[in-house]
C-alpha cells in the first residue's frame, strides 16, 4: 500500500524522473538515503517499471496520429494470439488494446504523414492474417496528453 510520501514521490518522479534524489528528499523532507530506499522498494514491488524520455513528435516528423480499430474474422485463441503477436512487431504501433464493442483491438498509430499511414495499412497491418475489417480516425488536434497517473 502507497502512502502519503509514497504517492508524493511518485508525483514528482512521474514530474521529472531526472531529478536527484537529493532534489526529492528536499522537496519530501526526507534523507537521501530514505529517498533511495523508497525509490528501490517502489521499482521492487514493479509500481515503478521503468524510466523513459518522452519525444517531441513533430521535432521527430512523427506528428500524424491515427487510431485503428480492428475487427478479427473471429475470436479463436489462435487468431487473437497471432495478431497480438505480429501487432507487437509494428514500430508504427505505438499502443494495441483488446476492447470490448463492435471491433476488437484499438490501435494508436505514429506515422510522417497520410502517405506513410497508406503504406503502414496496405503493406503492414491488413497483411496481418485474420483481420476482417480495419476503421481509422485521425488526430485533428492533441487536447490532453499526459503519462502521469494521479495518486
Amino acid at each position: 500500500m502507497l502512502d502519503d510520501i509514497d504517492k508524493d514521490l511518485l508525483k514528482l518522479l512521474q514530474n521529472d524522473s531526472k531529478q536527484t534524489n537529493k532534489a526529492l528528499s528536499h522537496a519530501l523532507g526526507l534523507s537521501v538515503t530514505a529517498v533511495y530506499e523508497r525509490i528501490r522498494k517502489l521499482e521492487k514491488n514493479g509500481i515503478i517499471s521503468k524510466y523513459v524520455a518522452l519525444i517531441d513528435k513533430k521535432k521527430v516528423d512523427k506528428a500524424f496520429v491515427a487510431f485503428c480499430h480492428v475487427k478479427l474474422v473471429q475470436h479463436s485463441q489462435d487468431y487473437v494470439m497471432k495478431f497480438e503477436r505480429e501487432v507487437r512487431k509494428l514500430d508504427e504501433v505505438l499502443e494495441c488494446y483488446h476492447i470490448s464493442g463492435d471491433y476488437d483491438y484499438l490501435l494508436k498509430v505514429l506515422v510522417e504523414d497520410m502517405e506513410a499511414f497508406r503504406e503502414f495499412m496496405v503493406k503492414k497491418l491488413t497483411n496481418i492474417n485474420h483481420i476482417g475489417s480495419t476503421h481509422s480516425m485521425f488526430m485533428i488536434s492533441e487536447v490532453k496528453h499526459t503519462t502521469a497517473i494521479t495518486l
